[in-house]
């Protein structure tokens, strides 16, 4: 595992964590987990300071669906 690790860089790693934190997130508001939805919210958002480029906006705009989801949901 550290040599996979290794491999990739920190913001690679980043990405595929905010994309599962986004999944993660619209799977607790569709189970009506909405505590566990928010701290997705939070974490996802907290990771995209540190994500550039064109994945930047496109994990803003999934956060953004997720904001109004839980919102709707509430």
């Amino acid at each position: 595992m550290a040599d996979d690790l290794a491999a990739i860089g920190v913001e690679e790693f980043l990405v595929s964590a905010a994309a599962g934190l986004a999944s993660l997130g619209y799977a607790r508001i569709e189970a009506k987990d909405l505590a566990q939805a928010k701290l997705a919210i939070d974490a996802l958002q907290s990771l995209l300071p540190h994500i550039g480029g064109e994945l930047h906006a496109d994990l803003q705009q999934a956060l953004t669906g997720l904001q109004v989801a839980f919102v709707s949901a509430g």
